[in-house]
């Protein structure tokens, strides 16, 4: 009898861990740090394309199309479905939404004194856009109805206050402007995670609460800090000694707002810009404010853009053509919307500057994206509709401008 012997299988042997080369690799499209150079050198098309000044088109809009041309739609080189990138997206957007919040001038005490006409006029246009919405539903027939009317009633201060800022928009009409869009933005921030998924919508609105109440904590405490001298010295030892520790104490702030709205259910902008709403009311300190905008403007912000970007397939819109006119029609909505400013005696150039948006449509079409609530092809019909408000915007404030809409120059 022979006994035949089997050749034992080759040893596995694992592969060594080499301190600081456990970053993922790329493999199947999983990122990688070639990957990563790859998106943060595409990012640059933002800034080339916003370089000129007479434009006003956003750095965000370049990015958004680098990733479209190397994502989904295009080559397909970016995979958006991949985890590693996902959240760092995730964390580009809070990231965003939060310096979004930290533009919102509430120590303002001309906004202030303004709230009352902004007030009203907010409230007009989302009484506009409701009516709007249906009439849009009524066509398209997506039951989504307070998706768009809080996309047609919403504004983006991050869009806004910079247009204002680099034209010398002033006087009155421009000052009651400001609390217009503040609660235009932050309303319908609120507002999103209840529209976008109506069955959930008492989930979302306690979400919600929560994530405002700890907001309001964050508040109290950084209020506290800086009325106590606290912050000061706390700045000056960092400052000193290049601790950063305001950069480190603002980052886990958010990131632990952050987990409170993914563990009720809300979207993180919600976390991002009520920090930023707090922040703001305290005061930002100027090198906070350098540190935060180095990280998210020069990386993760243009991450999630082009993540954005790259997750779109707006070839979807050639077999949906509905789609197409959708987004054109929620865009024209909004710039409708807004222009019933005008019965309040609004200047009609500063009600069509008013409907520049971003934030909540690209939050829309990614939280809308990730809980399946939205058709194929029509999260790209709401980023078109936000791409027509800021080409109206943009000819909206060079209009302002030529009407004499201006800050006074001193002396």
């Amino acid at each position: 009898m022979v006994t035949t012997v089997e050749p034992e299988p080759d040893e596995v042997r694992p592969e060594p861990k080499i301190p600081g080369n456990n970053a993922v690799r790329m493999h199947n499209g999983a990122v990688s740090f070639t990957m990563l150079a790859v998106v943060v050198a595409i990012g640059l098309l933002g800034p080339l394309l916003a370089q000129p000044r007479g434009w006003h088109i956003p750095i965000v809009l370049g990015e958004l199309i680098a990733g479209v041309v190397l994502g989904r739609t295009g080559f397909g080189y970016l995979t958006a479905s991949d985890t590693l990138f996902t959240f760092l997206a995730d964390i580009g957007f809070g990231l965003v939404m939060f310096v979004a919040g930290t533009h919102v001038p509430v120590r303002d005490e001309s906004l202030r004194r303004a709230i009352r006409p902004g007030l009203l006029r907010a409230v007009l246009t989302g009484l506009v856009a409701t009516g709007l919405a249906f009439a849009l539903n009524a066509v398209f027939d997506t039951g989504h109805v307070p998706l768009y009317a809080v996309l047609m009633a919403s504004s983006s201060a991050a869009l806004i206050l910079p247009i204002v800022d680099s034209l010398g928009l002033g006087g009155r009409p421009v000052v009651e402007l400001l609390p217009q869009v503040a609660i235009a933005d932050a309303a319908c921030i609120v507002a999103l995670p209840l529209a976008i998924d109506p069955p959930h919508a008492g989930r979302a609105a306690l979400g919600a609460l929560a994530v405002i109440g700890a907001g309001v904590v964050v508040f109290v405490l950084l209020n506290k800090a800086e009325r106590s001298g606290v912050r000061r010295r706390v700045h000056d030892v960092s400052e000193d000694r290049l601790f950063a520790v305001e950069l480190r104490i603002s980052l886990v702030v958010l990131f632990a707002l952050a987990g409170l709205a993914t563990a009720t259910h809300v979207s993180i902008m919600l976390a991002g810009f009520v920090f930023g709403l707090a922040v703001a009311a305290v005061g930002e300190p100027r090198r906070l404010a350098r540190q935060l905008f180095a990280l998210t403007e020069g990386f993760l912000g243009p991450v999630f853009f082009v993540w954005l970007g790259a997750s779109l397939e707006l070839r979807e819109l050639g077999t949906k053509p509905a789609f197409i006119a959708l987004g054109v029609l929620l865009g024209v909505g909004a710039v409708i919307s807004h222009l019933s400013g005008a019965l309040t005696r609004q200047p009609i150039s500063i009600s069509a500057l008013a409907a520049a948006q971003l934030g909540v449509p690209v939050a829309a079409a990614t939280v809308g994206t990730s809980l399946h609530v939205l058709e194929p092809g029509e999260s790209s019909a709401l980023l078109l509709g936000a791409l027509v408000t800021i080409a109206v915007s943009t000819i909206a404030g060079g209009i302002a401008v030529r009407r004499g809409l201006v800050a006074e120059k001193a002396p």
